[in-house]
This record gives C-alpha cells, sequence and structure tokens, in this order.
C-alpha cells in the first residue's frame, strides 16, 4: 500500500490536535493533580479535559489560551477516598464546585478555595467532612449558595459568613454543629437575607434579637436545642414562606405573634409554647399550604375556625395542653 504525504497525516489527526488543545493547560494541570489524588480512571489525557466526565467549560472567557474551567462535579462514587485535594484552588474561573454523595471524602475543607474569586456555588454535601466549618470561606464574596449538609463538621457557625454580600442560601443541616446562631446574622440584606437551613444539629442557647430584622424567604431551625423568644421572626408585614421551628426548646406566646401572608410552611411542633392560636392564622393565602404543624406544645384554647386550619387533622394539634375544637374535641 503506497505511504500517505505527510501533509495528509497533519490534516487527518488536526481535528484530534484541536480538541486537545481546548482545555487551558493550567487548568489541566489542575485537573490532572485531582486525577492523581482520586486515580480517575475517565479522565483519559489523550483528550481534552473539557470532555471529561463532571467538567464544564466555558469557550467564550476572552483573552485566555483554551476553555477555561468553569464547574467541577465529582459526584456519586464510593471508591473515592482522601480528602478534597487542594488543587481544586487551582481552577481560577470556577464558578461551581460540588462534592457530592463521597462517602469516604474525609477531612476538612481546603483553604485554597479563597484563590476562586468567580466561585457561586459550593455544594460539597453528603461526604464525610468533618471539623470546623471554616471562617475562611467569607473571604469569597462571590459566594450565592453553600451547600455542606449531611456531612460531620461540628463547632460553631461562623459569625464572619455575615459579610457574604451575595449569599442566597446557607445550608448546613444534618452535620454536629454547637454553639448559638451567631448574632451577626440579623447584619445580612434585610430585604434579601439568605435562606438559613440549620436543622438536625446540636445548636443550642436563645436566638440573637437580631434575626428579627432580615425578613427570612426560609428559615429552617428544626431538631436542635434552641431556647427563648423566637416570636419575632414572624410578622404580618414580612415576606417569609417557610418557618420550621420544631423539636426544639422554644418558649414564647403564640397569641402575640401575626403570620406573614405568604407563608406555607410552619412547623412548631415539640416546643414549649404557649397562648392560643390566633385567628390570623387563616387569612393566609391558602392556595398553596401543605404543612402547619402546631402539636406538643402548650397551647389552649379554641382552634380558629378558616381555610387553613381546617385543612389539617389531629395529628397537627394534638398533646397541647387545652386546645380545643374542630378536629379536636370540642370545647
Amino acid at each position: 500500500m503506497a505511504s500517505m504525504h505527510p501533509s495528509f497525516l497533519i490534516l487527518l489527526f488536526l481535528p484530534l490536535l484541536i480538541t486537545a488543545d481546548k482545555c487551558n493547560k493550567d487548568d489541566k494541570r489542575a485537573l490532572n493533580s485531582i486525577k492523581s489524588a482520586y486515580n480517575f480512571t475517565g479522565w483519559n489525557s489523550a483528550t481534552a479535559c473539557c470532555d471529561w466526565s463532571g467538567v464544564e467549560c466555558d469557550p467564550t472567557v476572552p483573552g485566555t489560551d483554551g476553555s477555561r474551567v468553569t464547574g467541577l462535579f465529582v459526584q456519586t462514587d464510593s471508591t473515592i477516598t482522601g480528602t478534597i485535594p487542594s488543587a481544586v484552588g487551582d481552577l481560577p474561573f470556577l464558578t461551581t464546585l460540588s462534592f457530592h454523595k463521597l462517602p469516604n471524602v474525609t477531612g476538612n475543607i481546603p483553604s485554597s478555595i479563597t484563590r476562586l474569586t468567580r466561585l457561586s456555588i459550593l455544594f460539597l454535601s453528603w461526604n464525610s467532612l468533618s471539623g470546623p466549618i471554616p471562617s475562611f470561606l467569607s473571604q469569597i464574596p462571590s459566594l450565592t449558595d453553600i451547600d455542606l449538609s449531611f456531612n460531620k463538621f461540628s463547632g460553631s457557625i461562623p459569625p464572619e459568613l455575615a459579610k457574604l454580600p451575595s449569599i442566597q442560601q446557607i445550608d448546613f443541616s444534618r452535620n454536629r454543629l454547637t454553639g448559638s446562631i451567631p448574632a451577626q446574622f440579623g447584619n445580612f440584606n434585610k430585604s434579601s437575607p439568605p435562606n438559613l437551613i440549620f436543622s438536625h444539629n446540636s445548636l443550642s442557647g436563645d436566638l440573637p434579637v437580631s434575626l428579627g430584622v432580615p425578613v427570612w424567604g426560609k428559615i429552617d431551625l428544626s431538631r436542635n436545642n434552641l431556647t427563648g423568644d423566637a416570636s419575632f421572626l414572624f410578622g404580618a408585614g414580612k415576606s417569609t414562606r417557610y418557618i420550621d421551628l420544631s423539636r426544639n426548646e422554644f418558649a414564647f406566646d403564640l397569641s402575640r405573634v401575626t403570620f406573614p401572608v405568604n407563608l406555607t410552611v410552619l412547623d412548631l411542633n415539640h416546643n414549649k409554647i404557649t397562648g392560643s392560636i390566633p385567628a390570623q392564622i387563616n387569612q393566609v393565602d391558602p392556595t398553596y399550604f401543605p404543612v402547619f404543624n402546631v402539636s406538643y406544645n402548650r397551647l389552649c384554647g379554641e382552634i380558629p375556625a378558616g381555610p387553613i386550619t381546617a385543612m389539617f387533622g389531629v395529628d397537627s394539634y394534638f398533646h397541647n395542653k387545652c386546645l380545643c375544637g374542630s378536629p379536636l374535641p370540642p370545647c
């Protein structure tokens, strides 16, 4: 068979060469460091790293040599062991970092991620990360969403996180956190604070009154050891839609509370709340209200009749001091 002309060979392999050059060389070096740490077999050096599983690139980033990596998703793999490699901090155009459902990934969050000045979404959930939640997360002002749920983090919530100017959600649920909720969290933007999801921890102490200043969209403090007054989280003039304070030790007079008209979830079960259920609860929009539960408290008086209270059965009201009226026995 006749030999191929060298120029023909170049044309033949040109698409492969272009593909191999599609990924920025500095980003590829960082990804290869992560590959070495986790022994990824699916990340083949013969192909462009932008084509690797779990890697997203943006070819439109101006003035760069090859597409820059903007997303890294390492997910659902029980064979991966070790810590989060510090090399993740060497991907400067990263906007999303997700290490999810890696049960054998341990240790803490590497401080190198503070170099990710464009990072918006940090998902490090359902792993076995431990130690304190690092305060240096406050040094990434671009963060909008932090999800560290379902790990083994311990210690207190860093008050420095209140400095994050664009944060929209903080989810620290299902960890081993202790201490109180920082009073500095009352300094979040009043009209657009982040959703706070701190359920299933061991947080304790009274809520700081400063938390009554921001108008929370969602606040879930359930299944902790929190105490005292939480009535300042409510208010008819607020736009809060989700309040879950269940299974704590909160103690306040529910009679003095007014409810946000946009409320869709209210769960207060298993606390030490007194007073009666305000009739104003039935002025809340009943179009979508899937959760209402005041059981296992110290409430008294007649359950006010209306569209909201009528939607729920005995389980939402029982085990109180002297609540009565439908769906409980008549007064």
